[in-house]
């Protein structure tokens, strides 16, 4: 199961600054750098793109995951499980609908892949 926390508000740069916390976080509890996957949503000044450790970032267009149906995130969530992260981070600038996003991810067939986590606010 990929350990899965949503990230919501905020600037993308902020989203990324509490990714980069989290992870920072998450090394120091394991002692080891867990493989990990980002959906980003927008652009931002890529400080994720310096961490340390390799990441598996794939960016997606601004936009309402709800509202436009989920296509961008499913396929790019299908491409990211067929070799699943221990961690992924899906990095969203509106949080209206995180309760839908959440329910979307929590139903099949992602039920079977993914592990929901607490969200995070930016």
């Amino acid at each position: 199961m990929t350990l899965t926390t949503l990230v919501s508000g905020g600037s993308a740069n902020s989203r990324e600054a509490a990714i980069h916390f989290a992870i920072e976080q998450d090394l120091a509890r394991n002692g080891r750098h867990l493989s990990t996957a980002l959906i980003l949503e927008g652009l931002s000044d890529g400080k994720l793109a310096t961490f340390p450790h390799e990441l598996d970032i794939k960016r997606i267009a601004p936009g309402c995951f709800c509202c436009i149906g989920n296509l961008t995130l499913r396929v790019t969530l299908n491409r990211l499980l067929r070799k699943p992260p221990a961690r992924l981070y899906i990095s969203i600038a509106d949080s209206t609908h995180l309760a839908q996003l959440s329910d979307f991810l929590s139903d099949a067939p992602y039920d079977a892949f993914l592990e929901m986590t607490p969200d995070l606010a930016a």
